[in-house]
């Protein structure tokens, strides 16, 4: 199922640039005079030295016509604003990419065989998620990140409970047994002593439905994702324990960015294209969150206020978006963490893993 459609959706898009310029914020660039103009480039990008990323700097890669791409995303997941930045804002268009995006709500092990098969080009994940099916040998190469932070573990303010060891006993909602905050969290439960699958009781319940649950004596805390736990802290009932950029994950990215196999072997160049453009896409959001949240805010039809999105984009580390060595070693990092919780065998070289789905297409 596609996502909206903001040229097709006149109505939608006019309703959030009235949003925008009640908060003071500015129009997205792809809509100034009908043209899309050019945008700062971040001078660490162009370290990276790749042919492409130079000539973009300057203006369209090429001037014969854009190369379509087809990529899948969460169009919930306010955290991949990188995603609608580079849409709306010509970073696609600037590295010579026409995307199409497909919001994309099947299953983890469906997205990387809808990549593999060439249904899709590239999509956006969560390294939690991808990490274990990505054990299956599927031909999907990992080539790049967009940030960090997006998962809390909340507990009833008045709760006592203070610290991560003081779960023990305890019941944890979350909506997915297998989702990357359930897969986080645990970690961080071995980390404080405790055994996540004995001492601790992960419960699942509906999404929407985690805190009511919590709040109807079911579970003493609940953890999930953005943009659910930010507005369930607003009202001063609940409080964040832990996060996934408390400590030493502070510098530590969630998401991560894949190609299909034969696009890097057939056309390298427009994979390291679309990295370059979401690279880009992300440094424009951790420098102008407010624009970058009104890019995301026709995908949010009306359930995230405006200001909510703005907050977000500034929580989130759109500045931490690592690739190559560094990329590889967070991803090893996380394997080796996941073997605390049984999820990968304890015999796993977890930086021979980390070598094998990852593809370095800027060199």
């Amino acid at each position: 199922m596609s996502g909206p459609d903001n040229e097709q959706n006149p109505s939608s898009r006019r309703t959030f640039l009235a949003q925008a310029a009640a908060l003071g914020l500015a129009a997205p660039i792809g809509l100034v005079a009908g043209k899309v103009l050019a945008t700062p480039r971040p001078a660490k990008l162009d370290a990276l030295n790749f042919p492409i990323c130079r000539a973009a700097a300057e203006g369209d890669v090429s001037a014969g016509p854009l190369k379509k791409v087809t990529f899948a995303w969460n169009a919930g997941a306010p955290c991949l604003l990188a995603v609608t930045v580079a849409k709306d804002k010509g970073f696609f268009a600037k590295h010579g990419l026409d995307v199409d995006l497909i919001n994309y709500s099947g299953s983890t092990d469906q997205l990387l065989e809808t990549l593999a098969t060439g249904k899709a080009d590239a999509a956006v994940g969560m390294a939690l998620r991808w990490l274990k099916p990505m054990e299956q040998g599927f031909d999907v190469k990992i080539v790049a990140s967009l940030h960090g932070g997006c998962m809390r573990l909340l507990v009833p303010a008045d709760s006592g409970i203070n610290e991560v060891a003081d779960l023990k006993g305890k019941t944890i909602a979350i909506s997915d047994m297998n989702s990357p905050s359930k897969n986080f969290f645990a970690i961080q439960i071995k980390k404080a002593g405790l055994d996540p699958d004995t001492d601790v009781e992960f419960k699942q319940f509906p999404g929407p439905l985690l805190r009511v649950a919590v709040e109807k004596g079911e579970a003493h805390g609940l953890a999930d994702g953005d943009p659910n736990t930010y507005g369930w802290l607003k009202d001063g009932k609940f409080k964040e324990l832990t996060s996934n950029l408390a400590g030493e994950y502070a510098h530590r990215t969630c998401c991560i960015v894949g190609v299909r196999g034969g696009l890097i072997r057939d056309d390298k160049p427009t994979a390291a294209s679309i990295v370059m453009a979401l690279l880009d896409a992300a440094e424009y959001a951790a420098q102008n969150p407010a624009e970058a949240a009104a890019t995301y805010a026709p995908f949010a039809a009306g359930k995230v206020p405006l200001e909510d999105l703005v907050a977000l984009a500034k929580y989130h580390t759109h500045h931490h978006h690592p690739v190559g060595a560094d990329l590889k070693k967070e991803l090893a990092l996380y394997a080796e963490e996941l073997k605390l919780v049984r999820i990968f065998k304890p015999s796993t070289d977890t930086a021979k893993y980390a070598e094998r789905i990852y593809a370095d297409v800027l060199s």
